[in-house]
């Protein structure tokens, strides 16, 4: 994975809802997926933090959240799932999700939703 200068400029990129490389993803999947097999099935969250669920793929929603509950270092944020499907935006939301994941990952949580799952993005699409 990049180093913390590639990444900052990634997560640019993304709250921009720009395209990075398909290079860049795969390595940002593969060092989420580095962090996210470490962590345990139960999360222990440092209050305060701020409870986000349901974007669906909203990315401008999301932008409003952090816009309003504050910028992620400065807030702790926990995301309840569902993060794809519905909204126009569904890869461009989970992949800032995951970058912000990565770049801090013990001030994002995510867990994961019905619409993580396999049978569900068959239905939908993802």
């Amino acid at each position: 994975m990049a180093g913390c200068s590639d990444l900052d400029r990634q997560i640019e990129q993304l709250r921009r809802c720009e395209y990075i490389k398909e290079a860049e993803v795969k390595a940002l999947c593969a060092k989420a997926r580095e962090i996210l097999v470490e962590e345990s099935n139960v999360q222990s969250v440092d209050a305060p933090v701020t409870i986000c669920g349901d974007i669906h793929g909203q990315f401008y929603d999301l932008k409003e959240l952090f816009k309003v509950g504050g910028d992620v270092p400065d807030t702790n944020y926990l995301f309840m799932g569902d993060f794809v499907d519905r909204g126009f935006y569904s890869v461009e939301t989970f992949l800032l999700l995951l970058a912000l994941k990565v770049r801090y990952p013990d001030r994002i949580t995510l867990i994961r939703g019905n619409h993580e799952s396999r049978q569900i993005t068959q239905v939908y699409g993802f």
